[in-house]
């Protein structure tokens, strides 16, 4: 699956040239972001002291903010148009690695249609969609890490006040404490995942020969095969609900956190409003690259499913090929 990609001389270009280009446009989105963090810390502080400051600044600022949101939002359309060709390039290499392979099989392979021509798409889309998040959590922590580090000098509350970088202490342990709850939350959802694609195959399987041949339909296989993908969708549903349950609350729990901890230094004026609005939106920054693993738990989980199925598929592809 890798090798495919990686390690062939015709996909060297997309598969490191695309790379390299995907990772210098996320540096530069990166940068914007910053840049918009201290667009409002100073925009905020602006509004809380209008005394200040003047009618041409406030207007001076907004127009400040377009200068940094305009290529922000090029940059991020070209990054997702980019992402998809990638993920197509990658998919191309696995099917036409596939094909070959496939074709001098001597023994039947379970799924092996819906291996070459479903899950080589997911697991490319999937594994770039990840490989991003990664890199632009790399990123986020190299940017936002020292701001934070620093805002945490502003801490009021006595316990934490004499800890340095308290605030990311307090986003890494809460990031570590979310992951590890939702490793035992989520424990089945691989599981079922891969339980569901073969239940899916064999569905889709009987669809393609009965619209081949109309004469072999019966009700009874049909509704035996939907019956199976019904259980297991409900099975997984079910999972999935109470795992959304403990995500949801754990992220509407942490938009409080930094409000919390910078709150008395607000009340006490000793910060101002505008550098509350950095603190939060930093502590965010920083809490969701450490909890990317979190918050992706979701295309994690398919993708173990996608491996372990490709993988079985590669295997087979070895054992039986003559």
């Amino acid at each position: 699956m890798i090798q495919t990609f990686f390690y062939s001389r015709r996909w060297a270009l997309w598969a490191y040239g695309g790379a390299v280009f995907l990772i210098a446009s996320l540096a530069f989105q990166v940068w914007l972001t910053v840049q918009i963090n201290g667009w409002y810390g100073e925009f905020y502080s602006i509004l809380q002291k209008p005394s200040n400051h003047t009618l041409h600044e406030f207007w001076d600022k907004l127009w400040l903010f377009y200068y940094i949101a305009i290529p922000y939002v090029v940059v991020a359309a070209i990054v997702n148009w980019f992402t998809r060709m990638y993920s197509l390039a990658w998919r191309e290499a696995l099917t036409f690695d596939y094909l070959p392979r496939w074709k001098n099989v001597t023994h039947e392979i379970e799924g092996s249609s819906q291996r070459i021509q479903e899950d080589t798409y997911k697991f490319a889309k999937i594994v770039e969609t990840l490989g991003l998040a990664t890199m632009r959590s790399i990123m986020t922590l190299i940017a936002f890490l020292p701001m934070l580090w620093s805002f945490s000098d502003s801490v009021e509350i006595p316990w934490l006040a004499d800890i340095q970088g308290s605030l990311v202490w307090i986003a890494l342990f809460s990031s570590l404490g979310g992951i590890a709850v939702s490793w035992f939350v989520g424990w089945y959802l691989p599981g079922l995942e891969y339980n569901n694609q073969k239940v899916e195959a064999a569905f889709r399987k009987e669809l393609v020969f009965n619209e081949d041949d109309k004469s072999r339909f019966q009700d009874e296989t049909m509704l035996s095969l939907f019956t199976g993908i019904k259980f297991n969708y409900k099975r997984l549903f079910n999972h999935y609900g109470y795992f959304d349950i403990w995500m949801n609350l754990y992220d509407q729990s942490m938009v409080l956190v930094p409000y919390i901890i910078m709150g008395p230094s607000v009340m006490s004026e000793a910060i101002l409003l505008g550098v509350l609005v950095q603190v939060s939106n930093a502590f965010r920054k920083v809490h969701e690259s450490f909890s990317m693993v979190l918050h992706r738990w979701t295309d994690i989980t398919e993708l173990r499913s996608i491996w372990k199925r490709l993988y079985e598929f590669e295997d087979n592809l070895n054992k039986y090929s003559y």
